[in-house]
């Protein structure tokens, strides 16, 4: 029965049940698209709608567009492959991000005349600064086949101060760089630096040393101000936005102090934060390091921060005496024995730098003693680096629900580990098939920026061909994942030790809307060719952090 109130009534009800739609309607959608999900159909959609920071629907394009309203922002992809965000398991980002901005680099030149075109690029920026490549580089990426030379330097920024560090073995000053830090000979170069000379006696530019040498002649350099650390940071983070990256587990660093993380807390107190930060403490007084992880941590319970930056345990270096030594005494296994129970006791994630397969026991026999007394493995503890990780470790590792860290390192140095340890043996290294076949955690990274590239993509194609980065094949095909393997330990794998698997590293509704809009298809391009893909479009929580291209606006 109508009345004269029906067409009003039928007005309103019209009017608020579009309302409704509206209010629940997609914030962004992307269309036309290659959505690679990675849940765990391996689905792969057209479409996908983000509302709220979340991925609310993916499927195809007439699902999707049923979710758009007056507000939606529609971005068409133009058939581009989407991936979700991916997730560095072990990068010493923070540290990197303090000097970017001062910094010049070498990652991805191919030529010794392109990277020194950089250098005389910055040196019109930056007139009188020092001129600093902090490492990332080797010279078996330069079709020279060559190091740089003191000349080249001197050619590319006459009478400036110049400092290449290669690795943490080698650093090339220019003759101005050598008087402003009083290098004459030696001995100002401590503790074990020595200057190269060629065969008449005249120094090369060079200066050879180890770690704690190289370490120490960086130190000399002079430290950028607040403000260049806090410009660093948010430049830094945006250029990994360039590759895809939307968030890194920081395992700390030496000489990484308190007050070097404000600049990363002041971007993130600004909410301008374009990468997800999950941080451990790395220990730093040698004998004192359960009493400085009691102080840090005092008002850092795990977990502890959002979901832009949070505090995840301890680590890579959890005690001096366990960190790059092969042959602990029985002191330091007991005092790292004591700083690993304190933090099981907490509910800590620890995570653990080591190398050699054959001295790791040292390391599992304390986790095995602790795990006896509390269990470790909901805590998610690691082990970063051990590149040639046997299968009797692996099973350890398995009994103890511990996961893998695992980078790249071989793709720069492959050729003289398989010097050392043989072909076969090489061609197993990382063990990257078997360690997935026992359901290992895995998550991939590249470490840091002196010694690696931080290019997720050269550590992908890597993953994919075992091939150096002068094209020499070590891994071999057993131990070489699928592409959509390789995918994973980047994103879902990576995302575990983070604790965030439920919450990011696939595209699948509910989770975070971190994801990348690639330059080419990574699941069919020749491999020869993934390294050079990158990021045309990059979001986090659905805020586009990175744009270029088709999808740069307009300035």
């Amino acid at each position: 029965m109508q009345t004269a109130l029906t067409p009003i009534l039928v007005v309103f009800l019209s009017v608020t049940h579009a309302a409704t739609l509206w209010a629940q309607s997609a914030e962004t959608v992307l269309v036309n698209g290659k959505i690679a999900t990675l849940d765990r159909q391996s689905s792969v959609g057209q479409a996908l709608a983000v509302r709220d920071g979340r991925i609310v629907a993916v499927g195809s394009a007439a699902d999707i567009r049923r979710l758009t309203g007056p507000n939606t922002r529609v971005i068409d992809v133009g058939g581009r492959t989407v991936i979700p965000g991916l997730i560095d398991s072990h990068m010493h980002a923070i540290r990197a991000a303090l000097s970017y901005a001062t910094e010049v680099s070498w990652i991805g030149a191919r030529s010794i005349p392109e990277a020194m075109a950089r250098i005389r690029e910055a040196a019109g920026d930056k007139p009188g600064a020092w001129l600093i490549v902090a490492g990332g580089w080797t010279e078996h990426q330069f079709k020279e086949a060559r190091r740089p030379t003191q000349a080249d330097l001197i050619a590319a920024a006459p009478d400036r101060l110049v400092y290449i560090q290669m690795m943490y073995g080698a650093a090339l000053l220019t003759p101005a760089g050598f008087k402003a830090l009083d290098i004459s000979s030696d001995a100002d170069v401590p503790p074990r630096g020595k200057i190269e000379r060629d065969a008449g006696g005249n120094p090369t530019g060079w200066i050879s040393g180890d770690m704690p040498t190289i370490t120490a002649l960086f130190s000399r350099l002079p430290t950028p101000t607040f403000e260049q650390k806090v410009d660093g940071t948010r430049r830094f983070f945006r250029e990994l936005n360039r590759l895809a990256l939307t968030g890194v587990i920081d395992p700390g660093g030496a000489n990484l102090t308190p007050a070097d993380y404000l600049p990363l807390f002041k971007v993130w107190q600004d909410r301008a934060l374009t990468l997800r930060v999950v941080y451990s403490m790395f220990a730093q007084r040698r004998g004192a390091e359960l009493e400085d992880f009691k102080n840090l941590v005092q008002l850092l319970p795990m977990g502890f921060g959002d979901d832009s930056l949070r505090f995840n345990g301890i680590g890579e270096s959890v005690t001096a005496g366990m960190y790059n030594n092969d042959n602990p005494s029985e002191a330091d296994t007991a005092q790292f024995y004591e700083v690993v129970k304190w933090a099981a006791e907490r509910r800590m994630t620890v995570t653990v730098h080591w190398n050699n397969d054959r001295t790791v026991g040292h390391l599992l026999d304390v986790f095995e003693r602790v795990n006896r007394e509390m269990p470790i493995g909901p805590l998610r503890w690691s082990i970063a680096h051990l590149n040639d990780a046997s299968v009797p470790t692996l099973q350890r590792m398995k009994t103890l629900g511990i996961g893998w860290t695992m980078q790249d390192a071989l793709f720069f140095n492959g050729e003289q580990v398989q010097q050392l340890v043989g072909v076969d043996a090489g061609r197993r290294m990382p063990p990257i098939k078997s360690a997935m076949r026992m359901g290992i955690p895995i998550g991939a990274g590249t470490d840091a920026h002196r010694v690696m590239s931080y290019n997720p993509f050269a550590a992908l194609k890597w993953l994919l061909d075992g091939k150096t980065i002068a094209g020499a094949a070590v891994r071999g095909p057993e131990e070489t994942p699928t592409r959509e393997e390789a995918l994973r330990l980047y994103t879902l794998g990576s995302a575990w030790f983070a604790h965030d698997d439920d919450t990011r590293g696939s595209l699948t509704v509910g989770k975070l809307a971190d994801l990348a809009v690639l330059s080419r298809d990574y699941l069919t391009v020749p491999v020869d060719e993934v390294g050079d893909i990158e990021s045309l479009l990059t979001m986090v929580g659905g805020r586009i952090v990175y744009a270029s291209g088709p999808f740069k606006e307009p300035s």
